[in-house]
């Protein structure tokens, strides 16, 4: 196990380092497949680089507002 691994596990608690490491690994993907969509339908890496981390971004702050509005229905 690395130092990093080892340290978030002893500071913030097993569950929290599970989380951090499968947000930042879901982040990744969600990165190279934004990316890989755009060059494939543009043909331009350039392009592709732009979408593939604005997208990303944006969807969050999109998430992050459904989810509140989810919290605030009753169902």
């Amino acid at each position: 196990m690395s130092a990093a691994i080892s340290y978030m596990n002893n500071s913030v608690g097993p569950k929290l380092a599970r989380q951090i490491a499968k947000t930042g690994s879901y982040s990744a993907m969600h990165l190279t497949v934004a990316i890989t969509v755009a060059y494939v339908l543009t043909g331009d890496w350039r392009v592709a680089l732009g979408i593939g981390i604005v997208e990303p971004l944006v969807q969050t702050v999109a998430y992050t507002i459904h989810e509140r509005v989810w919290s605030k229905v009753g169902f």
